[in-house]
């Protein structure tokens, strides 16, 4: 039985799934808070993520946010070993490689694929570093172990869990359909070495009666031998703990009322600014997708981080939703430009280097009276800061390249001590800042929104965020054998 309170060897268990999006990342979340809630020191870990949707650490390096999320449900701060490679794509061909929470450099697919296999010993180090912090680590894989192409060199899944010897726990998503398809046709593509390093399976995502899935639940143990640990039914909450993938987006979000309109860049990065905002009761939140007009009865157009400012400013061009917002700012809207959307709005991006693809200059939208300098070194940093115009305090966090500077800077979004931080146009309608997580400080969102015209509860975010994961770990101590799969944990070899 794995301990309690750090007072034994760390075990280890890790979720891997049968493809991408099966819940891999909530299942995680869970059994976190789960094994937290019997009184474990517990710590999540991923080996290798994929995600532009980052957080900020206290050791000053940056994680994927789904990460940062399962932290939270650990009770614990974050750190650059729950993550230790972290990949953030500026384009089709290539990414931004974090290692450690610090940029490594820049890598093609192709040369990521065959080069990844050197970042084992690192992906090792942070997690037996983290293993001397915890009584358990719950390890997230990423993919899927069927990708039997991309096995040479993995370190994300079946790669990790051999040379760390970790049980596996196999997800299927039942909502996509084939989930006896998925199961088994993993263990049949998979080497007898990878298959015995799988403790059992699991399925996600069920509606409706889960005992009309009996006879395929006994069916795959019977095609794979594994044991099962359950059948987890549709968690309805989902929606209110962060996503961190864009695809996860839903167009529309919220309630009715005061109406905030938000692109859908193709590098969206740290989307999750926009959940406080969601789960307003008398908000209407709209993720525009590529294709659509920004809608016309907006009262709020936000533009969000994105990992490639001068390529998304160049894509939201293209879907003419640079007409569409002078056109909103013309009928009276206002428009708030965070981190990369805050570039986008001054004058010029200037990138003499190179740092975000082919060196150059990009003319801005012109809404501010700013210009932004692309630079080597990347700002990571969490801040106490307070917005100029009501006076609230926040806290929240920079994650970027680029200086921004000029005119309109005279009067700034924030102050950070007596730093100041992004700005605002003359008429005040305009705005913009580097500040992300600004939105889940319940007095700040309530005095920006207030601003406004528009009442908010100024309910706190992040008692939301706390009260979803006590649900999700009572949803699934109810439905899956958690016994079972804590006792599955194995020790961590040193």
């Amino acid at each position: 039985m794995v301990t309690q309170n750090g007072t034994g060897h760390a075990r280890a268990l890790m979720i891997q799934g049968t493809g991408s999006n099966v819940g891999k990342s909530m299942l995680v979340a869970g059994l976190c808070r789960a094994a937290h809630l019997r009184g474990l020191s517990v710590a999540p870990f991923k080996p290798q993520n994929m995600s532009n949707n980052a957080a900020v650490t206290a050791d000053g390096g940056e994680i994927g946010r789904a990460q940062a999320l399962q932290a939270i449900a650990c009770g614990r701060d974050l750190s650059v070993h729950m993550n230790p490679v972290l990949l953030k794509p500026e384009s089709d061909r290539g990414s931004q490689v974090i290692v450690q929470g610090q940029v490594r450099g820049w890598l093609e697919a192709r040369r990521f694929r065959e080069d990844r296999g050197v970042l084992l010993d690192v992906v090792l180090d942070s997690f037996h570093a983290l293993a001397k912090t915890a009584d358990l680590i719950l390890v997230e894989g990423a993919g899927s172990p069927a990708e039997v192409n991309l096995r040479r060199g993995d370190i994300a899944n079946m790669g990790f869990a051999c040379a760390a010897d970790v049980p596996v726990i196999l997800a299927g998503d039942i909502d996509r359909g084939g989930v006896i398809a998925q199961i088994v046709g993993t263990h049949r593509v998979m080497t007898d070495e990878d298959v015995a390093q799988v403790a059992g399976f699991l399925v996600n995502k069920f509606r409706g009666d889960v005992s009309l899935f009996d006879d395929g639940y006994r069916a795959i143990e019977d095609h794979t031998g594994w044991t099962g640990y359950g059948v987890l039914p549709w968690f309805d909450a989902a929606h209110l703990l962060p996503a961190e993938d864009a695809v996860e987006l839903a167009e529309t979000g919220g309630g009715q009322g005061f109406h905030i309109a938000c692109p859908m860049l193709s590098r969206i990065a740290n989307f999750d600014d926009l959940d406080p905002l969601k789960a307003e009761p008398n908000i209407r939140l709209t993720m525009v997708p590529p294709g659509q007009a920004l809608p016309g009865d907006a009262d709020l157009i936000v533009l969000p981080g994105t990992k490639s400012t001068r390529a998304d400013l160049a894509f939201l061009r293209a879907q003419g939703w640079d007409i569409d917002i002078v056109a909103h700012l013309r009928r009276g809207g206002r428009v708030l430009g965070i981190c990369g959307g805050y570039q986008m709005l001054g004058t010029r991006i200037d990138d003499p280097d190179g740092l975000e693809g082919e060196a150059g200059t990009t003319q801005g939208l012109g809404l501010l009276d700013v210009i932004t300098e692309m630079q080597p070194r990347k700002t990571l940093t969490r801040v106490d800061a307070v917005h100029v115009p009501t006076g609230a305090g926040f806290d929240g966090y920079e994650i970027h390249i680029g200086q921004t500077s000029g005119p309109d800077s005279v009067r700034p979004f924030a102050r950070i001590g007596d730093a100041p931080d992004g700005a605002v146009s003359g008429n005040g309608r305009v705005m913009g800042t580097y500040l992300h997580g600004l939105f889940a400080n319940g007095g700040f969102r309530q005095a920006f929104l207030q601003q406004m015209g528009h009442a908010s509860g100024g309910a706190d975010y992040m008692r939301t965020v706390e009260r979803t994961l006590n649900d999700l770990a009572a949803h699934m101590e109810a439905h899956l054998d958690i016994d079972g799969l804590l006792a599955a944990a194995r020790p961590i070899r040193a």
